[in-house]
């Protein structure tokens, strides 16, 4: 394993762009404290830590008011960090969790209990070493129970390849980071298509609009013309979130400020910006809340 790695910066921009009130960061992470939430032995990255606390002053200097927070694969499936910054957001946080498929359900229900809402499947082989879609879809089927969603992580490429994975899973599902696609192909390329395609199959698929860093070069303009389209297309079922603290990121550290600044390029309306950042995640976590 090599040194830790730190993929955030101490000092992100304040946005010129202020979130409406009660604005949702819908997918970040968290890293430890090693000391007290060690990270998995097959962990394909070691980060610094990076806490609830820092996690918390970076969405109040952001102007957001909750998070979702997603397992991070450097913790494998011991979800005790995730579960440890929920318990340390006064309701403010939900969580998505990494799962061994053989959990049994007083597990599960100990997952609900400390605010979990999903489990997360992640095809990257880069980051997994093993991706048993059997396995998956039998606790897909046993979360139904619970109303919980599965988050599916892969790359544009191998899209049709799981296309009956997806198509049989039995839970609403909502995709990764549109799931990477070549954003220079533009709103109607072959890779945006073919996502269009697997939303339009059915109603319960989500999409999270996210990580212009990951899939484009600054000033990120082949990301805002390839997505302002989808969000408005697909307005009740996007969701947007910083990443934080932007895993495997630390060769191009991105400005969280300037993330979101990107949200009124992808979102220009009041009404677009309102469902992207409060009713959809709202929906998807906090769904006996009141918006």
């Amino acid at each position: 394993m090599n040194a830790r790695v730190k993929s955030w910066t101490d000092a992100p921009s304040v946005p010129r762009f202020v979130p409406p009130p009660g604005a949702v960061d819908a997918h970040c992470h968290v890293f430890g404290p090693m000391a007290q939430f060690p990270f998995s032995a097959k962990a394909k990255y070691l980060p610094e830590d990076a806490g609830p606390e820092m996690l918390f002053a970076l969405r109040a200097r952001l102007g957001l008011s909750r998070n979702v927070i997603v397992q991070a694969s450097c913790h494998g499936t011991d979800n005790a960090a995730t579960l440890h910054a929920i318990a340390a957001s006064g309701g403010r946080a939900r969580g998505v969790a990494v799962v061994d498929p053989d959990i049994d359900d007083k597990e599960l229900d100990a997952l609900h209990a400390g605010g979990i809402r999903g489990i997360r499947f992640n095809f990257l082989k880069r980051l997994v070493d093993d991706a048993p879609k059997d396995k998956f879809l039998a606790v897909a089927q046993r979360i139904a129970r619970l109303g919980w969603h599965v988050v599916v992580y892969f790359e544009a490429d191998i899209l049709a390849e799981l296309r009956p994975f997806l198509d049989a899973l039995p839970v609403p599902i909502v995709i990764d980071h549109m799931g990477r696609p070549d954003v220079r192909q533009g709103p109607h390329g072959a890779d945006m298509t073919a996502l269009r395609a697997l939303l339009d199959s059915r109603d319960d698929i989500w999409v999270k609009v996210t990580c212009p860093d990951r899939l484009d070069t600054q000033p990120w303009d082949d990301f805002a013309r390839t997505v302002a389209p989808l969000v408005a297309d697909y307005p009740a079922r996007v969701l947007w979130g910083t990443d934080w603290p932007h895993p495997n990121m630390e060769h191009a550290i991105p400005d969280d400020g300037a993330l979101v600044d990107m949200i009124p390029r992808i979102a220009p309306t009041p009404a677009l910006q309102q469902s992207l950042l409060i009713n959809n995640p709202m929906r998807l976590y906090w769904p006996n809340e009141d918006v």
